[in-house]
């Protein structure tokens, strides 16, 4: 079995193990409380937001680490081995001997389909995880497979030519350790109230805008920067992650707000009775005892005191919830879209270079090294634009909470008793899902056509759609299936979806490959 089959699994067959090494080390007896987690609670938001920009899906900047990697000499080695074909052309960097050629773009273009693959399929495997064991290890284990990629990859630096297969563990471990982040700080939200979901929109969309990161490391590496010095930093910054895990984020899961809030109200009241004997009058007491307690103790009381059939909402078989037509055909949609919004961004240096050159394998050396300044540039852009996501991401928030209010009880009485809602709660949600749902698959179907538009400048136009759609089509799916399926199936759905998407992703090497073969690297195809 080679090395590169199995590095798409090497980070997820070690989870366990992370987690148990964890445990070892004492650093859960070092938690804070709740109460002392919910009192830094803005604390923790904000820096969760910052490390998910900085250390959760980087690898979705893989356009600029391309550069930077071909630039240090990464599998050059294959390019010299054909150096008599038209191909090979030298580096845009003048003090560079490192040769580039479609051979060594096939193969590092192999390991951002590994990264991709592994922060798409891990979802489901993560979850199952964190309902286990909590946040807390998740997080610990991710910012330390964080720390040991970016690090990995500043150690193979030394020796590309012997040291390149490296980098196909350090994007397994950069993939997992980045989702590894972003999933344990979407449960921070549940800490915030009212405003739960605009912090979750804000940690989706910081995860989203954290393609950012590579374009930013690359400005820093253009103004002579060493890359073995920024990757050794950013690794110890990843460091000061896991400390701040270890100092603010308790052991226990984040209770939603709904699992804290409802109270049980016991009344003992009765009548006065005389005494049999003595005739004393005797008056119970009226008093009214207050607990927490979650939802599901509530649902258990309700039909232990009404005397009805005990239902929950985990009476719908999950079967039943994978089989639907609506999940089938989520499937069939976010697979779709996963695939195209990958392999834009795998292909994208590519795809610029080709409205440049026009595919002329025998373009001038003038007009080759234009191309090479122009993918730079744009690449640079695109990365800049992945902001967009973050600044974005409240607006899919609001679609999907549209006219909410209206399905709320109105605590005024009318006749002694309360107005009923003016909507149906499930009807609404499932309304605004679809409507989000449309809203973004209409902005794919406006980026697939102006990708097809032979413009460079248009393209501008494309990144734009590209980290709009990106960021809005995870909080619509995971809309529509909070509004359609139980809660009890939503996680292990979600992680599902996840993983097929993953999959079916996984084809973009493939067409990657035949892009740069028998399409002459023509994208139109």
């Amino acid at each position: 079995i080679s090395t590169d089959n199995l590095s798409a699994w090497d980070a997820q067959f070690t989870a366990c193990i992370w987690l148990h090494f964890i445990e070892k080390l004492g650093v859960m007896e070092m938690a804070p409380s709740l109460s002392q987690a919910h009192r830094r609670r803005w604390w923790m938001a904000v820096s969760a937001i910052i490390e998910n920009l900085l250390f959760s899906a980087v690898l979705l900047g893989w356009g600029s680490l391309l550069i930077m990697l071909k630039a240090e000499g990464f599998y050059s080695h294959l390019c010299i081995e054909n150096t008599t074909e038209h191909h090979v052309n030298r580096s845009l960097e003048e003090d560079s001997v490192w040769l580039s050629c479609v051979e060594q773009e096939e193969v590092l273009n192999l390991g951002f389909t590994i990264g991709s693959f592994i922060i798409s399929a891990a979802t489901l495997p993560l979850g199952i995880l964190m309902d286990k064991y909590g946040p807390r290890p998740i997080r610990l284990m991710g910012s330390s497979c964080f720390a040991f990629s970016v690090m990995l990859i500043a150690v193979a630096a030394y020796d590309p030519s012997i040291l390149s297969p490296l980098i196909f563990i350090a994007v397994s471990f950069n993939g997992f350790g980045g989702i590894c982040l972003t999933f344990s700080s979407l449960t921070l939200a549940n800490m915030f109230g009212n405003v739960r979901s605009t912090i979750l929109s804000l940690m989706i969309g910081s995860y989203a805008s954290s393609a950012v990161t590579f374009p930013g490391v690359k400005l820093i590496y253009d103004l002579g920067v060493s890359f073995h010095l920024i990757f050794w930093v950013w690794g110890g910054m990843a460091c000061l992650v896991f400390l701040n895990c270890i100092v603010n984020w308790p052991v226990e899961p984040f209770p939603a707000p709904e699992e804290i809030s409802y109270t049980k109200k016991v009344k003992l009241s009765g009548v006065a009775m005389d005494h049999a004997v003595t005739g004393d009058r005797c008056y119970t007491h009226e008093t009214t005892v207050e607990q927490e307690m979650t939802k599901n103790q509530v649902l258990d009381e309700y039909a232990q005191c009404s005397g009805a059939p005990q239902q929950s909402q985990g009476t719908q078989p999950f079967r039943r919830s994978v089989c639907s037509a609506i999940f089938l055909w989520s499937l069939i949609t976010m697979a779709m879209t996963q695939l195209r919004i990958i392999f834009y961004m795998g292909a994208m240096n590519k795809m610029l270079e080709f409205l440049v050159t026009h595919g002329d394998p025998y373009a001038p050396e003038e007009l080759v090294k234009e191309s090479e300044e122009q993918v730079s540039l744009y690449s640079s852009v695109f990365g800049t634009m992945q902001l967009l996501c973050l600044l974005t991401s409240p607006l899919i928030g609001y679609i999907m909470d549209w006219r909410m209010k209206d399905c709320e009880e109105d605590n005024s009485l009318v006749d002694g008793e309360r107005r009923p809602p003016k909507r149906d709660r499930k009807i609404q949600k499932l309304t605004n899902a679809i409507r989000a749902f449309i809203f973004t698959n209409l902005l794919l179907v406006i980026f697939g056509i102006t990708c097809l538009i032979d413009n460079l400048p248009l393209q501008l136009v494309s990144f734009v759609l590209h980290t709009v759609v990106r960021g809005f089509i995870h909080s619509c799916c995971g809309g529509l299936y909070a509004a359609v399926y139980p809660s009890n199936h939503f996680g292990t759905l979600t992680g599902l979806q996840s993983l097929m998407s993953a999959l079916f992703a996984l084809l973009q090497q493939p067409l990657f490959v035949c892009m740069l073969g028998p399409l002459g690297g023509n994208p139109y195809w």
